[in-house]
């Protein structure tokens, strides 16, 4: 999709793209001809940051393309860029700010990776270098913010946070509840929330039981084996307002084997304590 888009060029609206594709100008190459709804001034600047935009991609830069579209058009990064995704999720403490991240889970459509405090935490300052493309659901006000300060690194990476492309689409109610209106299916995790990870949290740490710890990693990754789904379905429900809602079409993911199981018997006894 962002070799069909237009919304990065200065002086192009959503307006302006549609009128572009209407006119049939459906990609890159097609600037190269007349094109009747851009001025002659408007299109020698298309063109010559076109040259720019050829160049940011066969680079693999996504940040320069987050930089010039705007935040909810985002999901179009998606494609070019997948194979340089961190889909990303981080347990805590508490909301505050002297709380602590406890574990970290990272995917990216082919390996899980967790980080746990007091064992391989630090770790994820390293492994997070690998990608040029974050994924998250409310990250930009939460999970990132906190990695930053825990870690004093800064992310870089371009970001699509699922919690503002899915409430444009109408998905509201957090990530288990744009998961239910969306079909997902957690199985033993889905009543659990993000209390209830603070809860495993404590009581891995008062007994030591790993079957808690298990339980929150399980949960965690949870979390970011199913942002790829929902960026998925954001991104063919998004395309169905282009002329490219066929063409550009993504088949879901297939769910990869999590490494970690709930434990049913640990829920049961934390919920009937709590």
């Amino acid at each position: 999709m962002l070799t069909n888009s237009f919304r990065f060029l200065p002086g192009i609206s959503a307006l302006g793209e549609r009128q572009l594709w209407q006119a049939g100008v459906h990609g890159w190459d097609q600037l190269q001809q007349p094109v009747p709804c851009l001025s002659a001034g408007r299109l020698k600047t298309a063109r010559e940051q076109m040259a720019q935009a050829r160049l940011r991609l066969a680079e693999r830069d996504p940040v320069w393309f987050s930089e010039r579209l705007p935040a909810k058009e985002h999901w179009r990064l998606f494609p070019e860029f997948r194979d340089r995704i961190a889909y990303l999720d981080i347990e805590t403490t508490g909301l505050a700010r002297h709380d602590q991240i406890t574990t970290i889970a990272l995917y990216d459509g082919r390996r899980i990776r967790t980080y746990v405090q007091g064992d391989n935490l630090a770790a994820f300052q390293t492994d997070i270098r690998e990608y040029d493309l974050l994924v998250t659901y409310n990250g930009k006000c939460f999970d990132v913010p906190f990695i930053e300060k825990t870690f004093a690194m800064h992310l870089p990476q371009a970001h699509i946070d699922l919690r503002f492309l899915l409430r444009d689409l109408g998905f509201r109610g957090g990530l288990k509840g744009c998961e239910r209106q969306l079909g997902l299916d957690r199985g033993q995790l889905q009543d659990l929330d993000g209390f209830f990870a603070v809860r495993l949290w404590q009581d891995y740490q008062r007994s030591g039981r790993r079957a808690s710890l298990e339980t929150l990693l399980a949960y965690n990754i949870e979390d970011v084996v199913n942002l790829e789904t929902l960026l998925v379905l954001a991104y063919n429900k998004k395309l169905q307002g282009t002329p490219f809602a066929d063409s550009r079409r993504l088949v879901l993911p297939r769910r990869p084997d999590i490494p970690f199981a709930a434990d049913a018997a640990t829920i049961r006894r934390l919920h009937s304590r709590y």
